[in-house]
């Protein structure tokens, strides 16, 4: 995957870090989860999609509360893990290997549909009316992110300076507190119904971090060398080695709940 507006062009695949964020990026607290609920989502006899599920982290940590969840990602890599940890949980959850914007459903299939951490990646002048279509009457659309704060941790400022001297190509670094704004490409086709933002403290040892960090997009998804992976990870885990554990690194997370609106003329097409 390449995008002018991410890593300054380098290219990116998150099939490449697939086993690591298996592992590593299930990370989100029972609170955020909660904040998904409070919305009114998820509910059972609902039908949701998830984009850019990856390992399928949202739907295997939903579903319990009674909704049928599709997952949709890119990657072929992702989807294999994502089905893997769902086997394994036992639970019934379905996933299709398709690039967001070109997902296949009949018109109003989806009471809901989720992008959680991916909705940077996909081209707006088309999602908006993709999701649209998919979705019933006053469906929502719900984006959702979540940052570490590296301005409040040396950890995490110390691991994205380390980061960035392997990848400086990288724009994932210097994250901050910002409220989410409805894009101007929704206009039309959906309304805010919740806008908002939350703290979290996650906490972590030296080896769920170095995972963490390793399964970025600046590291194990990026188009490094695996020799250049390696001595990354060396340098870093010198570094954590100096760190008492564990340790809890400020988080931030968004959400932006959308409501689908009726559009006369070609049902936004």
């Amino acid at each position: 995957m390449r995008n002018r507006q991410i890593d300054h062009g380098r290219e990116f695949d998150w099939g490449r870090a697939s086993e690591d964020y298996a592992k590593y990026r299930d990370i989100y607290p029972e609170r955020f989860f909660q904040e998904i609920r409070g919305l009114g989502l998820c509910e059972r006899g609902r039908n949701v999609l998830d984009l850019g599920t990856g390992t399928g982290v949202l739907p295997r940590h939903l579903s319990r509360y009674g909704a049928h969840f599709t997952g949709v990602d890119i990657s072929e890599n992702q989807i294999e893990q994502a089905r893997r940890l769902t086997k394994e949980a036992g639970l019934d959850i379905d996933y299709v290997v398709s690039q967001a914007e070109c997902v296949d459903f009949p018109d109003h299939t989806f009471d809901e549909v989720l992008a959680c951490q991916c909705f940077m990646y996909f081209d707006k002048t088309k999602i908006f009316k993709k999701v649209h279509r998919l979705l019933k009457d006053n469906g929502h659309f719900c984006i959702l992110f979540m940052a570490w704060l590296p301005g409040e941790s040396e950890i995490a400022r110390r691991s994205e300076e380390l980061v960035l001297k392997y990848n400086p190509q990288w724009t994932g670094a210097h994250m901050k507190r910002v409220m989410p704004q409805m894009p101007e490409e929704a206009e039309g086709l959906f309304a805010v119904e919740q806008a908002g933002g939350f703290d979290l403290d996650l906490t972590f040892t030296r080896d769920s971090w170095n995972g963490r960090i390793r399964a970025c997009r600046g590291i194990g998804a990026s188009s490094l060398p695996e020799e250049e992976i390696a001595r990354f990870e060396e340098e870093h885990l010198a570094f954590l080695a100096g760190v008492p554990e564990p340790f809890v690194i400020p988080h931030y997370a968004t959400v932006l709940n959308l409501r689908r609106l009726s559009v006369l003329k070609g049902e936004g097409s």
